[in-house]
């Protein structure tokens, strides 16, 4: 599943939770074409390692601080968080395979 989150929520549903799991966070705006292009890969590889890692969304519109903290320039930015730290990060759109591959290196 995917969970879209505001600033109010980020530390409780990331920052908590990545000292559990993984955590992925995909920071994205709404009228951004390749965040429209990449959300359906992460849709389909939040089911696919549920329970394993979680899948956050954050508009970077709705939710600036969040952003600004993390230096976010570009969209989308997605980064992967363990133990409360940004382990993992990339800018744009990749195939599925090669997303899976980055995750699965960091998960080890």
């Amino acid at each position: 599943m995917v969970e879209e989150i505001g600033d109010e929520e980020f530390e409780e549903k990331v920052l908590e939770r990545s000292k559990s799991m993984l955590v992925l966070v995909d920071f994205y705006a709404p009228w951004c074409m390749p965040c429209k292009m990449l959300s359906p890969i992460l849709e389909s590889i939040a089911k696919e390692y549920d329970g394993k890692l979680s899948v956050i969304k954050i508009n970077i519109e709705k939710s600036p601080l969040t952003a600004n903290k993390y230096g976010i320039f570009g969209v989308p930015t997605v980064k992967l968080f363990r133990n409360g730290e940004v382990v993992g990060e990339f800018i744009g759109v990749y195939p599925e395979n090669m997303i899976k591959e980055w995750i699965d290196k960091i998960m080890k």
